[in-house]
């Protein structure tokens, strides 16, 4: 058991799904969030089978004074996941002005609805086992370090996400609390399964979950898998911006968005 009190977004699918039953023990309290209440009871009774004591709460990240309750009267938290996000479809009108504001809402304030109260919750609280606060992981992704025209808004949000999350641990550290920018490569999920196109070393969820909880133990601020694609990403991120942008308008459009 590497933290009893954990609460994990976006818990319904894919990666959070993952998330919460590794996570899931006998001692371990989950506090689990989604928008769809069926699909997360779900989750809830595969992680209840595995002896963990679960909390389903069907709230939208957006919602910020939804997330400050929820997350206020969770009681302690070890280990806080902001996986909640949803990704913009393109096609022939590319990235309509809806999806973006859908995107950024989401991906990025739904992370700082989850994120801040986390972290002020954890500030008041006393340092666990591991000498800590309390732990606050967020799902960014390898396409933060890429500036994708086929999907601007998810790669300027995880971009975002990702900075911010890796600035504010220097600050929370003097606190006691650790923070943690998870930057995955392509994964299974129900996001990833309308994609036609080919998706380089392709992971499962459990992969990812298993990859993700190992760096988080590990004390790693950057969580970056799988390493081949992200040395890929910062090559190609790296190019002059006008050769990035030919290079990557070659690739397929992507389908129209599915959440994580």
């Amino acid at each position: 058991m590497r933290w009893p009190n954990v609460l994990i977004t976006g818990a319904s699918s894919g990666i959070g799904t993952a998330l919460a039953e590794a996570c899931a023990g006998r001692g371990v309290t989950l506090h689990l969030s989604a928008r769809s209440p069926v699909r997360l009871e779900a989750v809830a009774a595969a992680c209840r089978a595995k002896g963990a004591e679960v909390r389903p709460c069907a709230v939208d990240v957006r919602d910020a004074e939804g997330m400050a309750a929820w997350i206020g009267e969770a009681g302690r938290l070890d280990l806080v996941v902001a996986n909640a996000g949803i990704g913009a479809g393109t096609g022939d009108s590319w990235e309509s002005a809806e999806d973006c504001r859908a995107v950024f809402e989401t991906n990025l304030t739904g992370m700082l609805n989850t994120a801040l109260p986390a972290i002020a919750a954890m500030a008041r609280q006393e340092p666990g086992a591991d000498g800590l606060r309390g732990r606050i992981a967020v799902i960014a992704s390898i396409a933060a370090f890429v500036a994708a025209p086929s999907t601007p808004a998810y790669s300027a949000s995880k971009s975002a996400a990702q900075r911010w999350t890796e600035a504010r641990d220097a600050t929370e550290r003097r606190r006691g609390i650790r923070l943690h920018s998870v930057n995955p490569g392509f994964v299974r999920t129900p996001m990833t399964a309308v994609n036609d196109f080919p998706m380089p070393f392709l992971m499962e969820p459990e992969q990812a979950a298993r990859r993700t909880l190992d760096g988080i133990a590990a004390g790693r601020l950057r969580i970056v898998y799988p390493r081949r694609l992200y040395a890929l990403a910062r090559i190609v991120g790296a190019l002059p911006p006008t050769w990035r942008n030919r290079l990557l308008m070659l690739a397929p459009p992507k389908p129209p968005a599915r959440k994580e």
